[in-house]
């Protein structure tokens, strides 16, 4: 999203909790596998571990899997600086390593308001050292199985039985029964311990979903290709083994939003008069009932939690409504939803939102945790079932999907969370509808690529023009022509002289991404078409291997007599709708058309709006009002990033009219 810009050494993968320094005591010997290299087989990896350090396999499987769902993540941490299926943090590893920050190749103003001056994203601030026990993990597991933290970090086999060697001690550490042939029910204590968590009500909540996964039990490939299983096995856990860990509880007072199944707090963001007409760091409003929300925006926070704590308590700063923390899920609640955050770069989007921050780096290409996704999809469907906003792609989106206010911000906007968000993932725990009666002649297509297998060759996650890590990503690649050989799309806001997109990790001009939506333009063998910032784009679309689905739905496209149509990246009433006094805000078309002939894919179709909030106590004309004209916009999936266009210069009809065969 928009959080401080540090220096390089720091800006990396150091993410987590300030998690309780509870000592671990060693085991009283450290138990030798009987075979160093470990079973080639990850679910016998799991049997083995769990017998060697006496922890019921379910109980290992449960844990492993809310912290990595069994994956590998090609050996790279996660944003809390995790490692390997049991996430064995040695944030200390990491601090050291080179990394970008999705700020390196942005400017946007996070208000997103050319009403006011901008809002300057640079902060002096910096991470403070990673003490936490939660973010050295790993070292504890190198002491307690004597394998080095390199095979810790890169060995599967001794990654879980690391992870199994610290539940087994911190099982001893309570006085809890320990051995393989033990009550499942009885290792409360000790999964809430594995969590990092810093209170008991963010420890339990961790506690309460691994125990509901061993309850529901789960199979699946892994991201390395290995079949792992949990059988379904109905345990009511002792959540009294939970006291022994002497965690703080957290207050949760009136007004805090979340649902009570989570972990939440409140830390709220200032609202104070800072002198010389500037205030912070948020607007106050009146929604629903002053403006209805329709977006709720996933971004990354690009520092550490405590960073990011630090930098939303501060007046002088920009404001979101919620932070997530990666190691166990944890949620702070900043702003009230019925008021405005300064977080999308793009005013009219701000006062439409809710914002949410998720402990991450979108550049190196880590991975979010299993506990972060879950946190964030139970707090997401509990604000929009509450606020009526659609649980779609065209509601529930990026920091990347938003677009710059006039041509002069395109460039600059943000791209987080970046490629490597699992957007597929993310709406199966959000539990959102989907409709797949479509066909090809149907006229939709929606971006849907097997995240596992879908492994784009990006460059400079960490250095420039080096390629990434290879791993799993939401994105597929648009090209020229149906060609892997073809150029990339251009991005004419991006680059105006007209050369190519690339596949630099920030490029996001030739890519669409999961659940996205895109009107179809043409299909040839193996590859599909969609129109796309106002050209055809192509991607690879096998019939045995697809990265897309069929839909039905609306469709914009221009009115019959005009050959092009103007492209906005807000949607703001006509001038006459502005009462005496409120400077007009300028319906400044962005560098886009969109030409007869083409379509895109409705979203929405909108009042024009403007919020106007200039001054600290509502005293300037106008101000803490809503101001709407006769205009209306149609949302469009128009590239990457959602853009309007004005109602009175398209036809809305239904997909499958017109399209191609």
């Amino acid at each position: 999203m928009h959080l401080t810009t540090k220096s390089r050494s720091r800006r990396v993968l150091l993410a987590a909790a300030t998690a309780a320094a509870l000592t671990v005591a060693p085991l009283a010997a450290v138990p030798a596998a009987a075979d160093p290299a470990g079973p080639a087989d990850r679910q016998q990896q799991y049997a083995a571990a769990a017998a060697e350090y006496g922890v019921p396999e379910s109980v290992l499987l449960g844990v492993s899997y809310l912290q990595s769902r069994w994956d590998t993540n090609a050996g790279t941490p996660s944003t809390s600086g995790g490692y390997g299926p049991m996430h064995l943090t040695d944030a200390e590893y990491v601090v050291a390593l080179p990394g970008r920050s999705h700020h390196d190749e942005g400017t946007e103003d996070p208000r997103g308001d050319d009403s006011r001056p901008s809002r300057a994203e640079a902060h002096p601030s910096a991470d403070p050292a990673p003490a936490e026990a939660a973010l050295q993990t790993l070292d504890t597991a190198a002491s307690l199985t004597g394998a080095s933290e390199e095979a810790l970090r890169t060995d599967t086999t001794a990654n879980i039985r690391g992870g199994a060697a610290l539940l087994a001690a911190y099982q001893k550490e309570i006085g809890a029964p320990v051995g393989a042939g033990t009550d499942p029910a009885a290792w409360y204590g000790a999964v809430a311990r594995y969590s990092g968590a810093d209170s008991a009500d963010a420890a339990a909540a961790f506690a309460d979903e691994v125990y509901a996964t061993i309850g529901t039990g789960d199979s699946r490939l892994t991201d390395d290709g290995q079949r792992v299983t949990l059988a379904a096995r109905a345990v009511q856990p002792e959540r009294s083994w939970l006291d022994r860990l002497g965690l703080r509880r957290l207050a949760r007072p009136d007004g805090l939003e979340c649902p009570d199944t989570i972990s939440c707090e409140w830390i709220p963001a200032p609202y104070q008069d800072l002198g010389g007409g500037d205030y912070g760091n948020h607007d106050l409003s009146d929604r629903p009932a002053r403006q209805k929300i329709e977006y709720i925006v996933i971004h990354d926070t690009e520092a550490t939690w405590a960073t990011t704590l630090k930098l939303v308590q501060d007046p002088t700063y920009v404001s979101w409504h919620y932070s997530l923390r990666s190691v166990d899920g944890h949620i702070a609640q900043h702003v009230k939803t019925k008021d405005v955050g300064w977080h999308a770069g793009n005013w009219y989007v701000n006062a439409k939102s809710i914002g949410l921050e998720h402990e991450g780096f979108a550049a190196q290409g880590t991975w979010y945790t299993e506990a972060m996704y879950r946190t964030s999809a139970k707090l997401v469907r509990h604000l929009a079932l509450r606020l009526g906003i659609p649980l779609d792609r065209q509601h529930i989106i990026g920091h990347d999907n938003i677009p710059g206010t006039v041509a002069s911000t395109v460039r600059g906007m943000h791209w987080d969370p970046g490629p490597y968000w699992n957007w597929d993932h993310y709406f199966g725990l959000l539990k959102a509808p989907s409709v797949e009666t479509g066909t090809p002649t149907t006229g939709l297509v929606r971006i849907d690529p097997d995240f596992a297998a879908n492994k784009p060759a990006f460059t400079g996650c960490v250095t420039a023009g080096v390629p990434c890590t290879p791993r799993g990503s939401s994105s597929v690649i648009l090209r020229t022509a149906p060609s892997a050989a073809a150029p990339l799309v251009n991005d004419i806001a991006l680059r105006p002289n007209g050369t190519p997109n690339t596949m630099h990790i920030s490029d996001h001009g030739a890519r669409a991404s999961a659940g996205q939506t895109y009107a179809l333009a043409d299909r040839q063998g193996d590859w599909t078409a969609i129109w796309y910032l106002g050209q055809k784009a192509w991607f690879h679309n096998p019939a045995n291997a697809p990265t897309a689905d069929w839909t039905v739905g609306l469709v914009a496209t221009p009115k019959a007599g005009k050959a092009a149509i103007p492209v906005y990246g807000r949607a703001y009433p006509e001038q006459a709708a502005y009462p005496a006094g409120v400077p007009y805000q300028p319906i400044s078309p962005l560098q886009y058309t969109l030409s007869a002939g083409q379509r895109y894919a409705v979203g929405a179709v909108l009042p024009g709006e403007y919020y106007r909030a200039t001054t600290f106590d509502g005293s300037s004309p106008g101000d803490w009002t809503v101001i709407r004209g006769d205009n209306r916009y149609v949302q469009i999936q128009f590239g990457h990033r959602i853009m309007y266009v004005n109602q009175d210069d398209v036809n809305l009809v239904p997909s499958p009219l017109g399209a191609p065969g």
